[in-house]
């Protein structure tokens, strides 16, 4: 079995995961400051073949209602003009909370204002939607076996 990559895309930074072989795990990867859109994708399409990635999952920025607001007007474009250079399948995934779940735990976790700033929450939040789909991948898919 091959990496999945996470995504959480942000105006100013992308949180970056990355999910073991067998994805079952996901871990988070230095956050990424955008710079602007072509190389941010090829950014992306570096971490994509450096890491033998057969997916990218990018958290879908849902409103409450389910509707898809200007962010995730912004996200869904980012994806398009992702695919042909990455070369794999590019999903989304509903993120709704992600971020707040995310600055939760490490409020939890001790970590302090200051802490939090940088990417920290970015890279957390990636982690948190990379980890919700591998687990739906789980429960969808019981019988398929790494490898």
């Amino acid at each position: 079995m091959t990496r999945l990559l996470g995504l959480d895309v942000g105006d100013r930074r992308i949180g970056i995961a990355l999910s073991d072989e067998t994805q079952t795990l996901a871990t988070g990867l230095p956050t990424f400051e955008r710079i602007g859109p072509r190389k941010d994708l090829k950014a992306i399409a570096a971490l994509v073949r450096d890491h033998q990635v057969s997916d990218v999952v990018v958290g879908l920025p849902r409103t409450l209602e389910g509707s898809l607001g200007p962010q995730a007007q912004k996200v869904l474009q980012f994806m398009e003009e992702l695919r042909p250079v990455v070369r794999v399948p590019v999903v989304s995934w509903d993120e709704r909370f992600t971020s707040s779940m995310a600055t939760q735990a490490l409020i939890e976790g001790g970590v302090s204002r200051q802490g939090r700033k940088g990417g920290v929450v970015d890279k957390v939040a990636a982690t948190l939607i990379l980890q919700s789909y591998l687990d739906y991948l789980k429960v969808a898919h019981p019988d398929s076996s790494p490898g």
